[in-house]
């Protein structure tokens, strides 16, 4: 007969929560162990080897000791007294592990033992989870039980990925065990929480979504449990024939010039005008989406049949929007998606909905109004409807503001030299390709003044060497749209121009030179390492060759060429060495947006003529150039200011 084969136990299932099973034996033994007994005695005089397999040998035995004796420390750290975690954590402090006496064992057990009782939603989750769990858990705020179901339950299938090193294996098995403690915890996990992704498939199918008036339509608290509204983006959204507009008050009896049957025809229609500006369609399609669903769900009437007093009942609702509205940011497919965002501190309550409603501000209100009475007036003129209500509301009030750029995360000149110089370093280390490509974005922005859309969009066979440059002072010049579709052409500086050639070599493609009137094509800026998300292989699909090297270059888009700056800029706030906390904070504090700022700001202190400046960042008026210019007036004068304060301070001493 054969030997049973032995089992590493790296190749075990990784158990994430604390074993709660102990015996009186174990405990007796682990007693001896404290009082520096020999394993293999302790295994011989307590255990027998044929029912306990880790007394079968020393290894084992003392492997299974001190893996008890970590659970019982980390029960007392949570539940016992505070003279005993202090010692404890002295004692590990200065041995690396606790050394425990008869009396500090004692209590050590009495803890553990007491703790031994029913997890509760306020039970710390170290009292639950292994240490390692723990602390990564309580890196996203997540001090208590009942917090991490309702984490669970307000990220979905999804929840996992913003905690560091729990992946989709131990998160699943964490799911199982609160799904095992429902009953003692008095708490549900949402069915939809341990959902496994597919390859290629979305977790929910992008089936049509039939939403209906909800027989709350207040929102407020009720003697049974509010339940989850059930919404759906405009895409995916179905709306009952009552509610259609099929038959609305408000339909329009002439010849109608589009060819629609209800609101959702009429909407899409409308939309339709935007297909080829992206920016303006997906935010006309918030605005538009959170409308109709506000029309049919809260209001229980057709966009069609809606008159003046719903119009300021919405106008009313933009500035304190339903809970059930509201929920932090999720895929359109997903069930969880609501129409509004929930600011990254709000929180949710047990039934999953938002505790707390996102606040827009009034320009974000009038901004709202002002797309709706265009959309409404366009139906008007295509003779879709009769009318336009939002004509007799007026517009949210909002104060006018003396500056209409933020432009305070700027860098100062020393800041943004010290960047520099960090990024080519960094960029030249070997294997280094996320450094090159987030030089070569940050100095495109930085010194040519881009938007982060700008650069997002930018093309090789747009850039070409200028008509005024020399030998000693090379010019190259970009050709971009920008906003409100307006075409200019800027500069882009020798530095600009090596970070991108080292960025074209780490995707293997040759950047060379205009020859014959025929440049290399293609983004300027492109992911060298592909995400193996359902999204990004979508946009990047492989090519003929099969590699991710040869993909379809489809580039950067605004949002992910925001986060891999912000994620890289993290980094260098964390290693960056010569950096003061002030530079650290201002650091801390850019975004991708902060180095068009730069831009402006250096140039003006420079002395750049402003209109030069303005023809480079592509600004319509002059006034919101000079913006740059008040702010290096402002920083002139806050220097002067020290500088008397210091002679303030010498002549008093």
């Amino acid at each position: 007969m054969a030997e049973p084969r032995s089992v590493s136990p790296d190749t075990l299932p990784e158990k994430l929560t604390l074993e709660r099973g102990y015996t009186s034996k174990d405990f007796t033994a682990l007693r001896a162990y404290v009082q520096r007994i020999p394993p293999a005695v302790i295994a011989r005089t307590y255990y027998d080897p044929d029912e306990d397999p880790h007394a079968a040998t020393s290894v084992a035995m003392g492997r299974h000791l001190n893996r008890m004796l970590d659970t019982l420390v980390q029960l007392a750290l949570a539940h016992g007294s505070k003279a005993l975690a202090d010692y404890l954590r002295a004692s590990i402090r200065k041995h690396g592990q606790p050394k425990l006496t008869a009396v500090t064992f004692r209590m050590v057990t009495e803890a553990a033992q007491l703790a031994a009782m029913p997890p509760h939603p306020d039970h710390p989750i170290g009292a639950w989870l292994r240490p390692r769990v723990t602390r990564r858990l309580k890196g996203e705020g997540i001090a208590t039980l009942g917090e991490l179901v309702a984490f669970c339950n307000r990220r979905g299938a999804s929840w996992w990925r913003s905690i560091p090193r729990i992946g989709r294996g131990r998160a699943r098995a964490i799911v199982s065990w609160l799904r095992r403690q429902q009953t003692a915890l008095g708490l549900t996990v949402d069915a939809d929480v341990d959902s496994v992704e597919q390859d290629c498939l979305p977790l929910v199918v992008a089936e049509l979504v039939e939403v209906v008036p909800d027989s709350n339509p207040s929102g407020q608290a009720t003697d049974r449990p509010t339940r989850r509204l059930t919404l759906a983006p405009l895409e995916r959204l179905s709306v009952p024939h009552a509610l259609s507009g099929a038959n609305g008050e408000n339909r329009s009896t002439a010849f109608c010039y589009i060819q629609a049957k209800h609101d959702l025809d009429a909407v899409r229609a409308y939309l339709n005008r935007y297909r080829d500006q992206p920016k303006t369609l997906r935010a006309y399609t918030k605005e538009l989406e959170r409308f109709l669903l506000w029309a049919v769900v809260l209001r229980g009437k057709a966009l069609s049949d809606l008159r003046v007093d719903d119009c300021e009942a919405y106008k009313d609702f933009l500035k304190s929007p339903d809970p059930r509205f509201v929920g932090e940011r999720f895929a359109r497919h997903s069930p969880r998606w609501r129409p509004f965002a929930l600011p990254k501190s709000g929180t949710s309550g047990a039934d999953g909905s938002a505790s707390r409603s996102a606040t827009l501000s009034p320009d974000s209100q009038r901004y709202a109004v002002r797309a709706l009475r265009a959309a409404f007036t366009w139906w008007v003129d295509v003779r879709y409807l009769a009318g336009n209500p939002w004509k007799a509301v007026n517009d949210p009030v909002v104060v006018k503001r003396a500056c209409v750029m933020k432009i305070e995360r700027a860098l100062p000149a020393d800041l943004w030299r010290k960047l520099r110089d960090e990024l080519d370093a960094r960029s030249a280390e070997e294997g280094a390709r996320q450094w090159r490509a987030v030089r070569a974005a940050i100095l495109l922005m930085g010194d040519s003044g881009l938007r982060r859309e700008e650069a997002a969009i930018a093309r090789r066979e747009n850039l070409s060497p200028s008509f005024y440059g020399t030998l000693e002072r090379p010019v190259w010049e970009l050709t971009i749209v920008g906003k409100g579709q307006r075409e200019r052409t800027v500069p882009v500086s020798a530095a600009t121009l090596v970070a991108l050639r080292a960025h074209w070599a780490d995707r293997r493609k040759v950047f060379g030179a205009v020859e014959d009137g025929n440049p290399p094509s293609g983004p300027l800026l492109a992911p060298v390492i592909i995400p193996s998300t359902d999204a990004s292989r979508r946009r990047h699909r492989k090519g003929r060759g099969g590699s991710a090297l040869h993909a379809n270059e489809a580039g950067y888009t605004a949002d992910g060429l925001n986060r891999l700056i912000g994620r890289m800029l993290n980094e260098l706030v964390e290693t960056m060495n010569a950096l003061s906390l002030d530079e650290r904070m201002r650091l801390g504090r850019a975004n991708a947006h902060a180095f068009r700022h730069t831009f402006g700001t250096q140039s003006v202190a420079e002395e750049v003529p402003v209109d030069v400046v303005q023809k480079v960042l592509g600004h319509a008026s002059l006034q919101t150039t000079t913006i740059y210019v008040q702010a290096e007036k402002k920083r002139m004068l806050e220097e002067i200011a020290g500088y008397y304060s210091r002679l303030q301070t010498l002549d008093d001493i």
